[in-house]
């Protein structure tokens, strides 16, 4: 079952693998004479079930380098030096972790400038938006609000606020 399917809903194990599949493990796991060994088979069956996806080893090399680069290498580069195109390496990401090279990227991007807000200092959004790599202040602002639903400025002054009624130890 391809990741994208399984995106933002729960799911149980044996959706995914099978009824079938289950039962041979859960059979398996059941003649296990220790804890330590069910947990050797179970690790076993995850690994099997690892090695045998397609695109693993180019979704795993991209996304390690958007990890390195909080974000912020362009895909484009990323598909050139892969040697696939666009299409291809979207549709492995969305196989495989259920979103795009994109959709990944701008998450560490987000994540990483939101973790370099020291909302006890002054804050230059601008520069704050351009040392993130954002093409400007109102792009940082979109991408701001589509991941919390509020703007920067909110989004600092309910950390301030939040700081001030919550006093951290001394």
């Amino acid at each position: 079952m391809p990741a994208a399917e399984l995106c933002d809903r729960p799911v149980t194990v044996e959706q995914v693998w099978g009824r079938p599949a289950i039962a041979e493990l859960r059979d398996r796991l059941a003649t296990a004479g220790t804890p330590h060994e069910m947990l050797t088979l179970l690790e076993e069956e995850l690994m099997r079930r690892l090695c045998e996806t397609a695109g693993l080893g180019l979704v795993r090399h991209t996304s390690s380098v958007l990890a390195a680069t909080n974000g912020t290498v362009a895909i484009g580069d990323l598909r050139v030096a892969a040697g696939v195109s666009s299409t291809h390496l979207a549709q492995r990401f969305k196989e495989q972790i259920g979103v795009t090279p994109k959709r990944l990227a701008r998450t560490y991007r987000f994540t990483s400038t939101v973790f370099a807000i020291n909302p006890a200092e002054p804050i230059d959004l601008g520069e704050l938006a351009g040392r993130a790599g954002y093409f400007d202040q109102a792009h940082f602002g979109h991408e701001f609000r589509a991941f919390t639903g509020l703007t920067p400025t909110r989004y600092i002054e309910i950390r301030r606020r939040f700081l001030r009624e919550h006093p951290g130890p001394t």
